[in-house]
């Protein structure tokens, strides 16, 4: 599923060492490039990690993770679907990963990692996708099947959210809440990010100092930060900023999904939770879906529960 890249490196990008990736645990996947276009950074090296092998109307699994890590996060889902025969594709958001980096916080929006995004799924061509996302990964991809929902015949979401600004039944009472404007205000005055501390400290159990090694292995030092420290401030809180208007477009296609959507939240991520309901009671594919609340794990679930989250997605696969 490997795609070819032309090696060129948009003047206003930024490329992480190879090196810096050298001996990650449990995550020996070769690198895999697509090359996206932009009108105004011109080419654009997106990585992704690719197992298995789509067959003819096989689904496929597109991982989506959240802010401030990338696809190593998936590594325990990965390597569950990989045993299963499952084909998974995992990229890297531009700014996270090995993707490329842009240098500026303000060359990053929620429509360009949308339209990143899409281009993807459309230079892979993949169809019969099932959306596995977490966080921004959901932002995101959510997004990316209300612009193109033929391709999509599944989702489970993991702590993730759409945020629409809009108050219950159809958003969240309260929000964005006093975690999330912390955050975003933090981020804003902040000139680098203890990426490895900041996953540590969104998680229930300790990560081993090769795990958060790996965590920070994208960003050498602080100019390659950029995209991390946005995202936080790309965060919708109000209707009259920018991706707030779309959420509600999307939501409005999400209102009309039949396919399955399955959420898989976890019992200790105070930031996301109350999406979850938001999610069963508006998407009429939740619909007697076996939602589950995944046990011992903080916001980033698939680091902490990986396999236990892996079996949702296998589940709804023999399901399909």
């Amino acid at each position: 599923m490997a795609a070819t890249v032309s090696g060129a490196v948009a003047a206003a990008a930024l490329r992480t060492p190879d090196s810096c990736f050298v001996g990650l645990p449990d995550f020996d996947y070769p690198p895999c490039y697509l090359e996206l276009s932009d009108a105004e950074f011109s080419a654009l090296r997106m990585h992704y990690v690719s197992v298995g092998s789509a067959g003819v109307n096989a689904p496929t699994v597109l991982m989506l993770h959240g802010e401030p890590s990338w696809s190593f996060a998936w590594r325990k889902v990965l390597s569950a679907l990989s045993a299963a025969g499952v084909c998974a594709v995992a990229p890297d958001h531009i700014g996270f990963g090995r993707s490329d980096k842009l240098r500026r916080r303000e060359d990053y929006s929620c429509q360009r990692h949308v339209a990143w995004m899409c281009q993807c799924v459309e230079v892979l061509d993949l169809r019969q996708v099932v959306l596995l996302c977490q966080d921004w990964g959901g932002a995101i991809g959510l997004r990316v099947l209300a612009a193109m929902p033929e391709r999509f015949v599944g989702v489970v979401a993991t702590n993730t959210l759409l945020p629409n600004c809009e108050p219950p039944p159809r958003g969240v009472a309260d929000w964005p809440g006093e975690l999330i404007d912390q955050w975003v205000s933090f981020a804003a005055d902040a000139k680098d990010l203890a990426v490895a501390d900041i996953v540590a400290g969104a998680s229930v159990s300790s990560l081993p100092e090769e795990v958060k090694r790996a965590y920070d292995a994208p960003f050498p030092d602080a100019t390659y930060q950029a995209g991390a420290l946005a995202f936080p401030g790309l965060i919708p809180l109000r209707e009259d900023m920018p991706g707030a208007a779309e959420n509600r477009a999307a939501w409005r296609v999400l209102e009309q999904w039949e396919q399955p959507f399955v959420t898989a939240f976890s019992d200790g991520d105070p930031t996301t939770k109350a999406w979850e309901t938001v999610f069963q009671a508006r998407v009429p594919g939740a619909q007697g879906q076996p939602h589950v609340e995944i046990g011992d794990a903080g916001h980033f679930v698939q680091e902490e529960q990986g396999g236990a989250l892996a079996e949702v997605v296998l589940d709804l696969l023999r399901r399909l």
